[in-house]
């Protein structure tokens, strides 16, 4: 699956943002508070709201007004567009939230759409507004049902429930399951070194959690499982991080696991606490990017924290292999040695103009493309300012 498009309006920082041409692996450069974070956040918010409603996603955030956009008066907007894999339709997802008469937060406009090819009208899947609308009825299977489908009258318990959660008929339509698998799989990593050393309770975690607290049980659990995949993470961890031989996950007498280093240069292994801070984040990286199951959309904000610059290069390749086996990557930076990585096509740069962020795509600068076809290296770009204040601004 993989996200092609991206408008987000009245979304804090993001007045009237449009990012098109989204490849598997994108990268999000900005200074500090031109958004990132917020950027990554309209997924967690969609995901809050999926799990719960509108409302207490947007009380998470301090609630409507605080989300909106300063200076702002109209609505929260949101368009996504995706396509589950290379040969499957375009699929358009719209949101559209304001304050209605009892000035408390509703959904105003929820519309899920496909089209195939690229003229022809678009067949609706669903279309709502203030908890009622219409839907394509019927069992939905294919993209063939959804054309032939009726589409009868719809009212959901709330006007602040999304109608992709409230209309259970949709679980199995692709167009739907994809869109909620999108929302719901989103990960962004919180990493905290410390929480990864820590010592766990023996027990059971397959997948490493957004701040990395669990990573002694996810190590165990592909060691005991997937074997190979291990095997593959500490080949790339003798590659990337010289001195490390061996990486054990090991239960103590008392039923706690403990993370164990091995370096080559010494006969008995280092615990966790020891190591420094990245080797446990590269390893931590590696587990998360070898998961047997891809995340939808993977997103990590500043990676070179806690990372020798020599290795932000290997990192970066790291991210790429993953967007290729089929999870998107998303990445936030402002470190001009993990840029020196990046193409051309990945980058996108975040400015901030009369209080508000615009994202542009580097490539699209003639300035910037000119550069890099000459050999510039893009770290090297944002050193000299020329990826924020140097370029040609939309």
């Amino acid at each position: 699956m993989k996200i092609e498009a991206i408008k987000i309006k009245n979304y804090r920082v993001f007045q009237d943002v449009k990012v098109e041409n989204i490849p598997n692996m994108a990268v999000f450069l900005g200074m500090n508070g031109t958004g990132k974070t917020t950027f990554f956040d309209v997924f967690g918010f969609l995901h809050d709201a999926l799990q719960t409603n509108i409302r207490a996603a947007l009380a998470k955030r301090g609630g409507f007004r605080e989300v909106l956009s300063r200076g702002q008066t109209g609505d929260i907007e949101f368009e996504i567009k995706f396509r589950p894999s290379e040969d499957e339709p375009l699929i358009t997802y719209q949101l559209a939230i304001c304050l209605n008469d009892k000035r408390q937060p509703a959904i105003k406009k929820e519309i899920l759409r496909l089209r195939r090819g690229q003229s022809g009208a678009p067949w609706k899947v669903l279309e709502f507004s203030f908890g009622e609308g219409r839907a394509a009825e019927g069992e939905i299977n294919t993209y063939e049902d959804i054309r032939l489908a009726e589409r009868s009258r719809q009212q959901l318990d709330s006007p602040d429930i999304l109608a992709i959660k409230g209309l259970g008929q949709f679980k199995e339509f692709v167009a739907v399951a994809e869109l909620r698998r999108l929302i719901e799989d989103w990960y962004v990593s919180d990493f905290h070194v410390d929480e990864a050393r820590d010592v766990r309770e023996a027990g059971y975690s397959e997948r490493v959690s957004t701040s990395g607290d669990n990573l002694a049980l996810v190590a165990k659990y592909l060691y005991d499982n997937h074997r190979e995949i291990f095997s593959d993470i500490l080949t790339k961890m003798e590659q990337r991080v010289p001195g490390v031989k061996k990486v054990q996950a090991q239960e103590t007498e008392d039923g706690r696991i403990v993370l164990r280093f091995q370096d080559g240069s010494f006969k008995d292994p280092f615990v966790s606490r020891f190591v420094s801070d990245g080797t446990i984040k590269m390893f931590t990286y590696l587990v998360l990017l070898n998961d047997p199951e891809k995340h939808a959309l993977l997103c990590v904000e500043e990676p070179e924290n806690q990372l020798y610059p020599r290795l932000l290069e290997e990192l970066a390749e790291e991210f790429r292999i993953y967007s290729v086996l089929g999870g998107q990557v998303f990445i936030s930076t402002h470190s001009p040695d993990f840029l020196n990585a990046v193409e051309l096509e990945e980058l996108y740069c975040l400015i901030k103009e009369n209080g508000y962020t615009k994202i542009y795509k580097a490539a699209e600068d003639e300035q910037i493309r000119r550069l890099w076809e000459a050999g510039d290296l893009l770290g090297d770009l944002w050193r000299q300012d020329l990826l924020s204040d140097g370029v040609e601004k939309l």
